[in-house]
C-alpha cells in the first residue's frame, strides 16, 4: 500500500487510519484482562475501530462517486459496512437467536462484494488476473483443508458446521482473487492479498475456538489483531488505488 495518496486532499484517510490504530492497538495495550482470559480489548474499542474503517470506505466512495471507479468504491464501502455488521453480530450486540450464523451471513455478503470489487479493479487496471487462476485453486484447497481439519473432522455435523464450508470457500476465494490481482498488478495490490490472507487466518483461529474448543491466553485479541489489520489492508488498498487512479 503506497502512502502517496495521503495528500492534503485526502488527509482524512490518514486521520482515520491513525484513529483505527489507536482504537485497536490502544484497546489491547491499555485494556484490562477479562475474567475468561480471552482478551484485553474492550468491546467498544473493537467496534469503534471497525467503524473507522467503514467511514474510510464511505469517504473514499464520496470522493470518487462517478464511473466504474465510483462503482468499485461503493462495493468496498458496502463490503466493509457488512463486515462491521458481522462484528456487531459476533459481539452479541444485535439480539438474534444465533449470533454466529448472523456473523457468517454478514461477513459472507461482504466478501461477495469485495470479490465483485476485485473484478472491477481488474478491468480498471487493464490486467488479466484470470491468467493466475492457479492461485485461486491453491486458496480453495487451503480453505477446504482448514474447514475439514478445524471444523468438521471428529465432529457431529450440524447445520452450522455445514454452513461453515461455503463460508470457508468464500473467504479463500477472496484471498485467491486478491492474490491474482497482486500477481497481475504488483506492488499496489500486494497489501490487499496480505489482508485477505490475514482475514482467512483470523477466521480459522476463531473457528478453532468455536468448534474445537481451542483456548490460549488472549485468543480473542489474537483474532482481532489479525482480523483488524486484514480489514484495514483490504479497505485502504482498494480505496487508495482508486484515489490514485481518479
Amino acid at each position: 500500500m503506497s502512502l502517496s495518496f495521503f495528500s492534503m486532499e485526502h488527509l482524512w484517510l490518514l486521520v482515520l487510519l491513525l484513529l483505527w490504530a489507536a482504537l485497536l492497538f490502544g484497546g489491547f495495550i491499555f485494556g484490562r484482562p477479562h475474567e475468561d482470559g480471552k482478551r484485553r480489548m474492550p468491546t467498544w474499542t473493537r467496534m469503534a475501530s471497525s467503524l473507522a474503517l467503514v467511514l474510510a470506505g464511505w469517504g473514499g466512495f464520496l470522493s470518487i462517486r462517478e464511473g466504474d471507479a465510483g462503482a468499485a468504491a461503493l462495493l468496498v464501502a458496502l463490503g466493509m459496512t457488512l463486515g462491521f455488521l458481522g462484528d456487531l453480530f459476533m459481539a452479541r450486540l444485535i439480539p438474534v437467536g444465533n449470533h454466529i450464523l448472523g456473523g457468517i451471513g454478514a461477513f459472507g455478503l461482504g466478501h461477495i462484494l469485495y470479490i465483485m470489487a476485485f473484478v472491477q479493479f481488474d478491468a480498471l487496471a487493464g490486467t488479466i488476473m484470470g491468467a493466475n487462476a492457479a492461485a485461486l485453486v491453491i486458496w480453495w484447497l487451503i480453505g477446504v483443508g482448514g474447514w475439514y481439519l478445524i471444523v468438521f473432522r471428529g465432529q457431529k455435523p450440524t447445520p452450522l458446521h455445514l454452513a461453515a464450508l461455503p463460508y470457508a470457500l468464500l473467504l479463500s476465494s477472496t484471498a485467491g482473487f486478491a492474490t491474482m490481482l497482486a500477481v497481475a498488478q504488483p506492488p499496489i495490490f500486494v497489501p490487499l492479498a496480505v489482508g485477505a490472507a490475514l482475514f482467512l487466518l483470523s477466521d480459522l483461529i476463531l473457528a478453532a475456538e468455536l468448534f474445537n474448543g481451542l483456548h490460549f491466553p488472549l485468543i480473542g485479541d489474537v483474532v482481532w489483531l489479525t482480523y483488524g489489520p486484514a480489514q484495514m489492508l483490504i479497505v485502504y488498498s482498494m480505496i487508495g488505488a482508486l484515489l490514485m487512479w481518479k
